[in-house]
């Protein structure tokens, strides 16, 4: 999951905004899917301006299954998914490999931009 906890991420627009602007956040996911497209300019404005990491997904309903607003049934799908138009991570927790891949991620976009 992206977000599953309140100590490591915040989930929802208005919370990931506020993380945002006081440059609390050490990387956005936001969801393209969103209706109000000044809600994508803002989030991309503050991640310019900030120097925050962000990764654009595709769909609100996946963002909202890896921030874990869904329940699981016993097969291990997620059932009844709700939206999540942004999310943001202000700790990373402990050194893991999924971390190392957002690292190099973002060192090779960083360079193909240079």
């Amino acid at each position: 999951a992206v977000v599953s906890t309140q100590s490591t991420g915040t989930r929802g627009l208005r919370e990931s905004v506020k993380r945002l602007d006081k440059r609390e956040a050490l990387l956005c996911v936001l969801a393209e899917s969103t209706d109000e497209k000044n809600i994508l300019k803002l989030v991309e404005a503050l991640c310019r301006e900030h120097g925050i990491n962000l990764i654009k997904i595709d769909d609100a309903k996946k963002l909202g299954e890896w921030t874990g607003l869904c329940k699981i049934d016993k097969e291990g799908q997620a059932r009844k998914v709700v939206r999540c138009s942004c999310a943001v991570v202000h700790s990373f927790g402990a050194e893991s490999q999924a971390l190392d891949i957002i690292n190099d991620h973002f060192k090779h976009s960083v360079a193909a931009d240079a």
